[in-house]
């Protein structure tokens, strides 16, 4: 479910580990914006407005830092569920670095309605 700017389309969460000798900052704006332009993104003042696609770190080796105007690890980890509970089905035993919490102690702390996040079978097979 959108959160935000909530009139707008559905869309899929979901997280990737990737092995990259670049830069978080290399990273997100040769590799993350490329992908995005790609596939037909047009950056707009509001965060949530609906688009087509949304690449995001929100973690970065063990590191601590800020990239352009987000922090990293993203502090949606620790207030969205939709954030934290895709990263620890991948990496529960993943420590954070502010908090001294692995991922699946952070996920395990949201209580979650049936209906605020689905898996969904034509992706999940």
């Amino acid at each position: 479910m959108p959160v935000g700017l909530t009139d707008q389309p559905n869309f899929l969460n979901a997280t990737v580990i990737v092995e990259t000798p670049l830069t978080a900052a290399q990273l997100k704006q040769n590799v993350l914006a490329a992908i995005e332009r790609q596939l037909g993104r047009v950056r707009q003042a509001d965060k949530n407005a609906p688009r087509p696609i949304d690449l995001d770190i929100v973690l970065f080796n063990r590191e601590i830092f800020q990239l352009g105007r987000r922090h990293i690890p993203d502090p949606e980890i620790i207030e969205r569920p939709f954030v934290a509970i895709p990263l620890a089905e991948i990496a529960p035993d993943y420590v954070h670095p502010e908090l001294g919490r692995t991922l699946a102690e952070i996920a395990q702390s949201f209580e979650l309605d049936n209906s605020s996040m689905r898996l969904r079978p034509d992706v999940f097979k």
